[in-house]
């Protein structure tokens, strides 16, 4: 499926750039940059959110999607960084 239109990225794509590594991307913004181009309306912003979440990347868990304030839940846990978007 479709998920932006003005770069013509698929679900597909977006999935392939999310992992586990610690150079993929953990926001929206990281995404694009991992796919070679920039948001243009944003009105994607939000699915490509839904699926990070999904794949479990780009938020605590415990937060709503986009929202977690780079604290950490678990004493000892690294704090997560969420880039603004």
């Amino acid at each position: 499926m479709i998920v932006c239109h003005c770069n013509v990225l698929s679900d597909h794509d977006i999935r392939a750039c999310l992992g586990d590594g610690p150079d993929c991307p953990r926001a929206v913004g990281e995404v694009y940059a991992c796919l070679g181009c920039s948001p243009e309306c944003g009105r994607c912003a939000r699915t490509i959110r839904a699926i990070m979440r999904e794949a479990g990347v780009g938020g605590c868990g415990s937060c709503p999607v986009g929202e977690c304030g780079g604290h950490a839940h678990d004493a000892g846990a690294a704090p997560l960084l969420v880039a603004a978007e």
